[in-house]
């Protein structure tokens, strides 16, 4: 399953957004943002930029994530995401031998689903070893009639065979990744990411997340979560009904980490 840890964050995140708050609302100069910013301040700041929605301070706070353990059917979802970077494994440059996939839960729960699934895996596997030993005695035959010498060759040619051979591998392969966002965008992503309508793989990736930041920057995320988290849900119809549920939920997921 998904292991997503912290590896980095903007210094003292509060602090950070508050004295940008500071900046837009007092007659202080750059010099003066960070006297007398006490955690109390900050934390007021925080609050009040909440309460009337003036969110473009908070892009002053960056968080970076490592995320393992997670399907390439996830990361063309979360990479969706446009205001992030991202650093993702290739499958271009690193051969897949004996790849790790994700199974989903629906799938792991049923025997013969599960039979059925790791046995397709399986016949990826071998698949894509085929392609890739094939394409890459055709490239090596190649480049040495080029006039590359053997160690040459059989670097370029691995290189160029899997570089097609991933084209058979599927979305449950595993993938890992280095993200960042600010934290105007990780309001955004946990709003549409947590809710429970989300599929269950990102909506797992981004409780943790949640959990993370929540640790560093209590004030800043105390009301990120989905939109029923700190008013009604914008679901529609095709809402889940349970906010309550949905609050007392993320109320423990932030005070637990």
């Amino acid at each position: 399953m998904a292991n997503v840890i912290l590896l980095a964050h903007t210094p003292n995140p509060e602090h950070t957004v508050a004295a940008a708050a500071k900046l837009c609302y007092s007659s202080s100069n750059i010099n003066d943002l960070n006297d007398s910013l006490t955690d109390e301040k900050a934390a007021s700041f925080v609050e009040m930029l909440s309460e009337i929605g003036h969110e473009s301070p908070i892009e002053h706070a960056s968080f970076t994530f490592g995320i393992e353990g997670v399907s390439r059917s996830l990361l063309a979802q979360i990479t969706r995401h446009r205001m992030a970077s991202f650093s993702v494994k290739s499958q271009r440059y690193v051969r897949e031998g004996s790849f790790c996939y994700v199974t989903p839960p629906e799938i792991a729960e049923d025997p013969e689903a599960k039979k059925i699934y790791d046995e397709i895996m399986a016949e990826d596997q071998e698949k894509y070893d085929r392609l890739a030993a094939i394409l890459k005695e055709k490239h090596i035959k190649t480049f040495l009639a080029e006039g590359k010498d053997e160690k040459t060759a059989t670097r370029l040619a691995e290189k160029k065979a899997i570089e097609d051979a991933r084209f058979v591998l599927p979305n449950a392969c595993e993938t890992q990744m280095v993200m960042t966002m600010n934290a105007r965008s990780l309001m955004n992503f946990f709003k549409v990411r947590c809710c429970s309508r989300a599929q269950w793989e990102i909506r797992d990736v981004a409780n943790q997340m949640l959990a993370l930041v929540s640790e560093v920057a209590p004030n800043l995320f105390k009301n990120a979560g989905p939109s029923c988290v700190r008013g009604g849900c914008s679901e529609g119809k095709m809402s889940c009904g349970k906010p309550l549920e949905m609050r007392e939920f993320y109320k423990e997921l932030k005070k637990n980490g």
